[in-house]
């Protein structure tokens, strides 16, 4: 397959007009997006509002080459690219910037030597920092507002002829002489449909209870604060090697965003995935840590006001690789899910990648071959 960040037979259909996407986060609502751009109308099915859960709740951290060497590579390059253009491209602001990023280590108490990398070492990182170090060459990381992006694709979508359906998916109806999709089934109703593309982030493992051959996703539970600090921070993010009070370590990440606040997240948990998204609640003790981090780091942030608290779980595979592609042995069956924490980088190439997979029957714009559910199947394993 050739790579490149256009679309084949752009604004010529070659599919079918009859698509249904379940789950209204980045990964859904590129798809609906970049379908649009194919002439192709979807309707999405969302339970809650867009991006209501972790691509409303992501940090948004680009990075050009950060997956290189495996097969989400050319996927993460061709997103990053598209990432530069899209807030021209869908007349919205998305958050999107180039950003400097670093390696920093630091500790809750006093202490230590801090390493200046003269006019270079970010200028707001004034207190308990021991090491600084740039850690990515400039114009290769980027960053962007996950859900005032994924806002962006469903509304140009929308525009388009794409529909949004508010409702809770509880199953797929396929066809038993032909094996193929017929409806999504949607608080009892079936909405007709003969592509059906299943992109409820860690969610899309309920699929394996309606269908054979769906690869499992699971879901990890993350957490973060959005805070405003008291004095401007700029374009700088920090992945930080931190002991907090008590002596544990930690690596919690800082994204200062373009509005003014900074992202602060960490404090993973291995707990079970809730059946309802809009449930979802922090730990406690994990937004008293975030917060100390930020209060540790800088004078601007130790003044900070909070003004948000959250958690969202990431959809991770078997492999922990991103699955992409037809689920086999069902016709009209596709799956877009398990990026983990890099939903929100390889949100648009996945778009579009699936986008011309439903469209014309093969992505040409980045090779998925390797992402494909198909390759559970091989091995014997979808649960």
């Amino acid at each position: 397959m050739a790579a490149g960040n256009g679309m084949a037979g752009n604004g010529a259909s070659h599919g079918p007009q009859n698509v249904v996407i379940a789950g209204g986060g980045i990964i859904g609502c590129a798809t609906a997006y970049y379908l649009s751009k194919l002439g192709v109308a979807a309707t999405v099915v969302e339970k809650g509002e867009v991006a209501c859960a972790s691509s409303g709740k992501a940090g948004g951290f680009l990075a050009m080459d950060w997956c290189d060497g495996g097969p989400v590579g050319p996927l993460a390059r061709l997103s990053y690219s598209l990432h530069k253009t899209l807030a021209s491209e869908l007349g919205q602001d998305t958050g999107y910037r180039e950003v400097r990023t670093y390696s920093v280590a630091a500790s809750a108490k006093p202490g230590g030597r801090k390493v200046s990398l003269g006019k270079n070492s970010p200028k707001w990182l004034d207190k308990n920092v021991q090491r600084v170090k740039e850690m990515a060459e400039v114009g290769t990381t980027a960053q962007v507002h996950p859900q005032k992006l994924t806002t962006a694709f469903m509304e140009a979508a929308q525009a388009s002829g794409a529909k949004l359906v508010r409702g809770t998916v509880q199953g797929i109806t396929v066809d038993k002489d032909s094996n193929s999709v017929t409806g999504v089934t949607v608080d009892g109703a079936v909405i007709p449909a003969d592509k059906v593309v299943i992109a409820m982030g860690p969610w899309s493992g309920d699929a394996t209870k309606w269908l054979p051959n769906v690869p499992a996703i699971s879901g990890q539970k993350a957490h973060s604060i959005l805070v405003r600090p008291t004095q401007e921070i700029g374009a700088e993010c920090l992945f930080t090697q931190f002991q907090n009070s008590s002596g544990r370590h930690t690596d919690p990440e800082v994204y200062p965003r373009p509005d003014g606040t900074v992202y602060i997240c960490g404090e993973s948990d291995s707990v079970e995935l809730p059946d309802d998204p809009l449930s979802i609640k922090p730990r406690a003790s994990a937004m008293k840590s975030l917060q100390e981090v930020g209060a540790s780091i800088s004078s601007a942030l130790a003044g900070a006001t909070v003004e948000a608290e959250q958690a969202c779980y990431l959809p991770v595979s078997g492999d922990s690789m991103p699955v992409i592609g037809k689920v086999p042995g069902v016709q009209g069956c596709y799956m877009a899910s398990g990026h983990s924490c890099w939903g929100i980088l390889n949100g648009p190439a996945t778009g579009m990648a699936m986008a011309e997979l439903i469209a014309s029957g093969k992505a040409t714009c980045v090779d998925i071959s390797a992402l494909d559910p198909g390759r559970f199947a091989k091995r014997g394993i979808f649960r």
